[in-house]
Parts: C-alpha cells; structure tokens; sequence
C-alpha cells in the first residue's frame, strides 16, 4: 500500500509479530503486545534514528504519506492500540476516535491543540505528551535566523542564477544595524532576538505584557503599539502560539505598513497572518521579500501555490524543528511513553482521567 512501510523488527520490512497477541478485543493494561502505528513520517526518517531501537520486538507500523479523510484513516489504524503523532500533523478528533475500538494510548511530544482530548477522555484513550515548557526548539530559531539571511542575501534566486550560467544576479543587503521585529517573546523569539542581537542589530519586541516586561527586563526595545512595530522594523519574525486571540492578528494593514525592503519571516504557524494577506503584500511590495516555512494548508504539494511561485520569497517545507537531533530528542521521549504505559506507570499523562477509563 503506498505511503507504509513496516519495521523495526525485521530488516525486509515486515511487520514483527508479537508473542501473546490479545487479538481484536480489549486487554487490560499491562504487559502485552503493543500494535504501534506512527503517522506522517514524510522522509522515513524515524528508523534510522537510534531510540527507534526502544520499540525493537513491537510491531509499528509507519506511514509515510499523510491522509485527511477518516475513513481511510480508521481503516489505516483499526488495529492500533498505540497512535504516535509527528506534533500537529494529523488532527484527531472525536469521528475518528469513535471508530478506533482498540486504541488505548496517543503519545507525542508537544502542544495538543489538534487532538480532542475530551473525547479521548470519555473513550477511555490516554494522550500522553511531554510539554518541554521550558526548553526552546533550537532547531526552528535556527532556521529561522537561516530563513532570514537567505531573504537578505538573495541566496535562492543567486543559486537559481548561477545554475542557468549567469554571475552575480541582483544584490542583497546586509543585516548589521538594522531593526529585528521580534512578534511574540516566548522561548523561540527570545533565542532569535539574541542571533539579531549577536549580528549587531537593534531587537525591536512586540508581544503580550508580561513577554514584552520580559524582553525590557532582557535589554531588547519594545514598541509604542503593533502599528509602529510593523512600521519601524527591517525584519519581522513572527514566534506566536496560534489560538483564537491569535488567528489572523497579522493583518494585511500591518503588512502594508512595513518597508518596501523589509522582509516578513514565519516559522511559527501560517494562520497567524490573515488569510491571503502575505500573498497581496508581497505583490504589492511590502514587504519586500518573505521567508516561510508553514502555510495555510499542509503538506503543501501544489506547485501552484502563489508563495512558490513570487520571486521574493524564500519557502521551505515546514522543517523548523526537523532536524536529526530534534528528532532524536522527542521520539526518545515518545518511546519512552509507550513503554511506561505497556508497564502500568503511565507518564506525561494530559488526561488524568481517562486512566480510570483505559482500555
């Protein structure tokens, strides 16, 4: 079937069978034979990694396309009683759970804004996820920072140019004692207001009260209003959660505002800005150039796709945080979830209560 492939157990690639399997009913939590299936491994990556050893002996199924539609999901994962999610690829919700029997358990790492978590609850499945509250995801800082200067350099289009046999094709600018626009001061803005800081330039925040008391408190400058943020700023990197309050807080005024050589950098969501909103600015000229890593619909295959298609800007396929060691850092993690729960010691546990409900 495209997009699956099986393992880790047998090198050839099919699955590995597990003595004691309790067959399509329940069993009770314990030691028994897991079925693991992980979605959304778009580079089958994951068995290269050394912790995909922890799930030696279990059978896991890995899909390496990505599907929407829940009947074709159920069908994939009827026989699962482990989900393992790549952070908010693939949303859960409750009409797929509902025709999920088997499943007990959905580990991950992360924020679970994309599964219903009440619905798992009251079906009995524990979501386990380990928060990292307190540890930034170096890997999107730095191609956020990577983003930027490759926006500044014109380093695409020069490749692009150099490859059609043509020498130094438009010229770039530098990036020392600019403004960096910093939307949103969380651990991610915070580590990208200290690269800009370290190129030597001016670290211009707007974000909540409290981050903005914090960036202050940091030595960073804090804007009069949004307004003169998008105003003032020689780049703006956006590094906001998107919730409701922030859905569309990045209007196609703010972008209006902001200089013919400025350049809009987002490795956060795409939703933040309003929709179609960058597309217009950008063929308006301001700003003058874009960086982007996440868009309004992923995985963006679209060849089409306005973004892909203007000269001035720079795309690449939400990989802020895919990187071998980020990878390593978070399924060791996930693993390790998926054997405390086939041990009866649950850790990370969102949904407290679904443990008394456990399949």
């Amino acid at each position: 079937m495209a997009g699956r492939a099986r393992g880790p157990g047998d090198p050839g690639g099919r699955a590995t069978p597990g003595a004691g399997d309790p067959g399509p009913d329940r069993a009770p939590q314990g030691h028994f034979n897991l079925k693991i299936s992980i979605l959304d491994d778009y580079q089958d990556a994951l068995r290269s990694l050394p912790s995909f050893r922890k799930l030696s002996g279990r059978e896991v199924t890995i899909w390496n396309d990505h599907v929407e539609d829940v009947p074709s999901l159920a069908e994939r994962l009827k026989d699962s009683d482990v989900l393992v999610l790549i952070r908010e690829r693939t949303a859960i919700r409750a009409p797929l759970l509902e025709r999920l029997p088997r499943l007990r358990l959905i580990s991950q790492r992360g924020a679970v804004p994309h599964i219903d978590v009440d619905a798992c609850t009251r079906l009995g499945i524990v979501v386990c996820s380990a928060q990292h509250s307190s540890v930034p995801s170096f890997a999107t800082a730095e191609l956020t920072w990577g983003l930027f200067l490759a926006a500044m350099r014109q380093i695409p289009q020069q490749m692009q140019a150099l490859r059609a046999g043509h020498w130094q094709a438009g010229i770039g600018a530098e990036v020392r004692g600019k403004a960096f626009g910093v939307f949103g001061y969380g651990r991610i803005g915070a580590v990208v207001a200290g690269y800009a800081r370290a190129f030597g330039m001016q670290v211009l925040v707007w974000a909540s009260e409290s981050s903005r008391r914090r960036a202050r408190d940091e030595g960073h400058q804090i804007a009069d209003d949004q307004e003169s943020f998008f105003a003032e700023s020689d780049a703006v990197s956006l590094h906001l959660r998107l919730v409701e309050a922030t859905r569309g807080i990045v209007t196609a005024a703010d972008l209006a505002r902001m200089k013919s050589t400025a350049v809009l950098i987002n490795t956060s969501r795409a939703a933040l800005i309003a929709p179609g909103a960058l597309v217009g600015a950008l063929k308006q000229g301001r700003p003058g150039m874009a960086a982007v890593d996440v868009y309004e619909r992923e995985p963006l295959t679209d060849r089409e796709d306005p973004l892909l298609n203007l000269p001035n800007v720079v795309c690449t396929p939400h990989i802020g945080y895919v990187t071998r060691d980020e990878y390593e850092a978070q399924f060791s993690q996930i693993y390790d979830q998926i054997l405390a729960f086939e041990a009866g010691a649950p850790i990370h546990v969102v949904n407290p209560p679904a443990l008394l409900l456990a399949r």
